[in-house]
C-alpha cells in the first residue's frame, strides 16, 4: 500500500471512530448535578461520621475512611470530566467545579488539566513517555544503567513504593509549582490557589473541631483514595498485550484501544471510580462525560475487543516492570535478565 493509499484509509478509519464517539459527547446538565449531589453530599457526611467516631475506638474511624477515601475517588473523577470538559456544558461551570474538586482532592486543578492532557496526547508513546506515565524503562534502558540507577528504578517500581508512598509523593508534589514557573504561568497560579485555598479550609476546620479531624480523619481517607487512584491508572495502561510504539509508527486510536484496559469491577466500585475502568472509552473519547462511558461500551462493538482485567486479575500485573523492544511487550526484571 502506498503512503497516500495508507493516509486515506486512516483518515477512514478515524472517521469511523470519531462517529462513534460524537454520539456519546457533550454533557448532560441535569445529570452532571445529579452526581455531585450524591457524590458530595455523602461525602461530608461520611465526614461528619468520622469526626463524631474520633470519640469511639480509633478503628471504627479507619473504617469509615474506606467509604470516605472512595467518595474522594469519586470527586476526583467528577474534577477529571471538568479537566476534559466534559462534565457540564459551559466552560466556567467545568472550570469552578474543577477547582473545587480539585482543592478537596488535593489537586491543582489547572496543572493537573494540562499535565493530563499530555498524558492523552502521548500515551503508547514510547519516544514521549513522562507525561503522566508510571515510570517505565525499556530493557535496553535498564540495562544501560549503572548499578544503583537500576536499584533507584527497582525501587520505584517496587509496589510497596508504588502504592504505599505514591500517595504521599502525589499529595506532597501537587503542592509545588512546576520547573520554572514557580510565580508565574497558569500552572504556577493553579499551584498557589490551591495551597491558599488548602491553608484557608484546613485552618478553619483547625479553629472549628481541632487538628485531629484533619490528621486522623480526612488525611488517611485521602491516603486510600490516591492509593486507589495510582491503582487505577497503574492497571488500566500496565498490563500484558499493552501497547507502546516509536513516534514514528504510533497510532493514537489503536493505542486508546490496545494500551488502554477494560478494568471490570463490581457494581459498586465501578460507582465510586466514576466509571474510569472503562479506560478503553474515555481515552478513545476523552470528551465523553464519565456517566457515559459504560453505555458507549455496550453500544459498539469496537469496544469489545479490548484487554478484560478483573479485580483478581489484576494483582498478576504487579511483575511487570520493564518494555521488551524487541518482543514488544511488558515484562519481569527476572524475565527481561533471562532473555
Amino acid at each position: 500500500m502506498s503512503s497516500t493509499s495508507a493516509a486515506n484509509s486512516k483518515g477512514a478509519q478515524r472517521a469511523d471512530w470519531a462517529k462513534i464517539v460524537a454520539r456519546y459527547q457533550g454533557a448532560d446538565g441535569r445529570r452532571a448535578v445529579v452526581q455531585l449531589l450524591n457524590t458530595l453530599v455523602p461525602l461530608a457526611g461520611v465526614m461528619y461520621l468520622m469526626y463524631l467516631s474520633l470519640a469511639l475506638p480509633y478503628w471504627t474511624t479507619l473504617l469509615l475512611a474506606l467509604p470516605a477515601g472512595g467518595l474522594l475517588v469519586r470527586t476526583f473523577i467528577i474534577m477529571h470530566d471538568c479537566a476534559h470538559g466534559s462534565f457540564f456544558r459551559s466552560r466556567r461551570a467545568n472550570t469552578i467545579v474543577g477547582w473545587i474538586t480539585g482543592v478537596l482532592t488535593v489537586t491543582p486543578f489547572g496543572q493537573w488539566r494540562h499535565g493530563h492532557a499530555l498524558h492523552h496526547a502521548s500515551s503508547g508513546d514510547l519516544t514521549r513517555r513522562g507525561n503522566g506515565d508510571v515510570d517505565t524503562l525499556t530493557v535496553r534502558e535498564y540495562a544501560s544503567r549503572s548499578r544503583w540507577g537500576r536499584l533507584k528504578y527497582r525501587i520505584v517500581r517496587n509496589p510497596f513504593i508504588l502504592f504505599g508512598i505514591g500517595p504521599l509523593h502525589f499529595m506532597i508534589t501537587n503542592r509545588i509549582p512546576p520547573k520554572g514557573s514557580f510565580l508565574r504561568g497558569k500552572e504556577a497560579r493553579a499551584v498557589w490557589s490551591t495551597n491558599l485555598a488548602l491553608a484557608g479550609l484546613l485552618t478553619a476546620v483547625m479553629l472549628l473541631v481541632g487538628w485531629r479531624v484533619i490528621v486522623l480523619a480526612y488525611l488517611p481517607a485521602m491516603y486510600i483514595a490516591a492509593a486507589a487512584g495510582i491503582w487505577l491508572f497503574y492497571v488500566q495502561h500496565q498490563f500484558e498485550g499493552t501497547y507502546w510504539k516509536d513516534h514514528e509508527s504510533w497510532d493514537y486510536a489503536t493505542a486508546a484501544i490496545r494500551g488502554s484496559s477494560y478494568f471490570r469491577l463490581p457494581k459498586v466500585l465501578d460507582w465510586f471510580t466514576g466509571s474510569i475502568g472503562f479506560h478503553h472509552v474515555h481515552h478513545l473519547g476523552p470528551r465523553i462525560p464519565n456517566y457515559r462511558l459504560e453505555q458507549a461500551h455496550a453500544d459498539n462493538p469496537m469496544f469489545h475487543d479490548v484487554t478484560t482485567i478483573t479485580l483478581a486479575g489484576s494483582i498478576r500485573t504487579l511483575r511487570l516492570s520493564l518494555w521488551d523492544e524487541e518482543r514488544e511487550e511488558l515484562v519481569s526484571f527476572a524475565e527481561a535478565a533471562r532473555r
